[in-house]
């Protein structure tokens, strides 16, 4: 009786032991702490299902991924990815790609100079809009292509990501950057059809993210840019000897609203001509089959120890532009 009383505790014991496991191998996977200075992500939710374009369903968890195939119902306000497609941050900034048709990369203005992507939007789906102690999500971007995304300009439209094939996205994190690999298989746009890989990475202490573009065919019209505001002048670098330049803007252009600078960096080889798009201030390539390489950036007046005034804001890019031209 004893013996019997005796394996009945162990197997109750055994039985806890086993169902706090499986509790603890359902939480969704965090950041490791440290004193980490990047980081990137991608967080979809579970336990749901797809209703149409939408993802519904009650005790939702959100679980990050290293790798996802994007789901072909997948669309703008599908609630299915966090905060709508990937992100990655350093101590200065953070910014999340829309992984949809909308293809646009925001910011996230941060006041800190800790890691915070991991806890953003899970509270309520678009909570990253409202003012917070880390910071917010900054940047009005509406029909553009935010700050540094691409698209390819026939002329007269940009074309973000309406019809492709399939999408994936990779995430990788180390002691030295932070980076979100994303490929779009057979992307159209009029009768043009390419698969195009990007890798968007951040360095640690930096605001710039450092974007790598690839194309299987040499295509026309392949952009880059940045939301345009009409009251926003914009800037261009002042140095035109060396093999790199950018161009910026500087002003009220925050969904708070207060001060936001942007800025890209490119070599002027790989650029063909600046268009003046409908939303965008344009960089349009040259075509080619080669990686080509740019840099883009968004440094708010929030920002711990940040950059205030436009002038502050001229000789910062000035500072980074006398780097680029050394380095090359």
């Amino acid at each position: 009786m004893i013996i019997n009383k005796i394996c009945g505790v162990l197997l109750l014991v055994l039985f806890v032991q086993l169902s706090c496991k499986q509790k603890i191998s359902q939480k969704p996977t965090e950041q490791i702490d440290g004193p980490s200075k990047t980081y990137a992500e991608i967080s979809i939710k579970e336990g749901g299902r797809w209703e149409g374009r939408k993802y519904v369903g009650e005790n939702i968890t959100f679980k990050n991924v290293d790798f996802l195939r994007a789901p072909d119902s997948l669309t703008d306000h599908s609630y299915y990815i966090r905060y709508e497609g990937p992100g990655w941050e350093s101590n200065k900034v953070g910014y999340r790609l829309y992984l949809d048709w909308r293809n646009a990369i925001d910011i996230f203005g941060k006041k800190v100079d800790t890691m915070v992507l991991s806890q953003v939007g899970r509270d309520n789906y678009d909570s990253y809009h409202e003012n917070a102690p880390w910071g917010q999500d900054i940047l009005k971007a509406g029909k553009s292509l935010g700050i540094g995304s691409y698209g390819r300009y026939d002329g007269t439209t940009t074309h973000h990501f309406q019809k492709v094939d399939s999408t994936t996205v990779a995430i990788s994190n180390d002691s030295n950057a932070s980076s979100v690999l994303v490929n779009y298989y057979g992307w159209k746009t009029d009768n043009v059809a390419t698969d195009l890989s990007a890798n968007l990475s951040i360095a640690p202490d930096s605001r710039m993210t450092k974007a790598t573009l690839q194309t299987s065919e040499a295509i026309e019209g392949l952009v880059t840019g940045m939301v345009k505001f009409e009251e926003i002048t914009l800037m261009k670098s002042d140095d035109d000897s060396g093999g790199w330049a950018y161009i910026a803007t500087y002003g009220e252009q925050t969904l708070v609203p207060d001060k936001l600078g942007m800025a890209l960096f490119y070599r002027k080889k790989d650029v063909e001509k600046m268009v003046d798009g409908e939303f965008d201030h344009l960089l349009q390539f040259k075509p080619t089959t080669e990686p080509i390489s740019y840099y883009f950036l968004g440094a708010w007046e929030q920002e711990k120890n940040g950059i205030t005034n436009s002038q502050q804001f001229k000789d910062y890019l000035e500072t980074l532009l006398t780097d680029f031209n050394r380095q090359s």
